[in-house]
């Protein structure tokens, strides 16, 4: 069987764990190189471990995305070591659970600056790399909170509704270039991030509650839809964002 990805390099932001990783072994299974982002040195390095067994190489990255400094050098080490780039995924975030007036302006800038910024530091990056190849793919990981909410969301659904509207003027800014740009909206999905919840018997109740398939997200769904995204046979999907939520914000 084909590699749909073989040949393309993808850079993937958050890829030390949970939906980053997942993402980034489901474009190595499809012949993607992939460079990953983040923090964590171990947990990065076992990224590429398993982006290895999935069999495609793997580069680490380490910065914080939300620091301008180390974005530019984060470009400059990808254009070293890549010369060009054809897939980015915009994975890294956090999230402040708390009521709008108890938020400090260093918190709320804190979420905006991780969610929002970090975006547009990368993507303005990595941009001119993915320019003049007549292919390219870009998606930014949304959230179901930049649809619907709950309470104690506020910076989060600020930060990642604002995502929708960046995905639809790149979309059409890079339109002629052949780069797609995309958002994936994911509802609950079993990760280390969630592992606090699920193991609380009255909180993951409320969430199965809320999901008509009656279960959590695989993060191997998200990697599914991802791959596929960043394809060749999704040329004709841009500037739009598609919800992976177990039907929340169908009920």
């Amino acid at each position: 069987m084909s590699k749909k990805l073989a040949g393309r390099v993808a850079v993937i932001t958050g890829g030390s764990r949970g939906l980053g990783r997942a993402m980034a072994v489901a474009l190595a299974e499809q012949g993607a190189q992939i460079a990953l982002v983040g923090r964590d040195q171990a947990a990065l390095d076992e990224s590429v471990r398993q982006v290895e067994a999935a069999g495609s190489a793997a580069s680490v990255h380490t910065a914080d995305v939300s620091n301008e400094t180390d974005v530019a050098r984060l470009g400059e080490e990808i254009a070293a070591k890549y010369g060009k780039v054809q897939l980015l995924i915009n994975n890294a975030g956090v999230n402040l659970r708390k009521n709008l007036d108890e938020f400090t302006l260093a918190e709320w800038k804190y979420v905006q600056e991780a969610n929002v910024n970090s975006v547009f530091l990368v993507s303005r990056a990595m941009i001119p790399l993915m320019r003049g190849q007549g292919y390219g793919r870009i998606l930014m990981m949304t959230s179901i909170m930049s649809h619907v909410s709950l309470a104690g969301r506020t910076a989060y659904s600020t930060s990642k509704t604002a995502l929708l509207g960046m995905i639809r003027a790149l979309a059409l800014e890079l339109a002629s270039e052949g780069i797609t740009v995309n958002g994936i909206s994911p509802g609950p999905f079993a990760t280390e991030m969630n592992t606090p919840l699920m193991n609380d018997p009255e909180k993951n109740a409320q969430f199965l509650a809320k999901l008509p398939v009656g279960r959590w997200g695989d993060p191997a769904e998200v990697g599914a839809l991802a791959a596929f995204l960043c394809g060749p046979d999704a040329g004709f999907i841009t500037g739009t964002d598609i919800l992976i939520d177990g039907g929340w914000t169908a009920s």
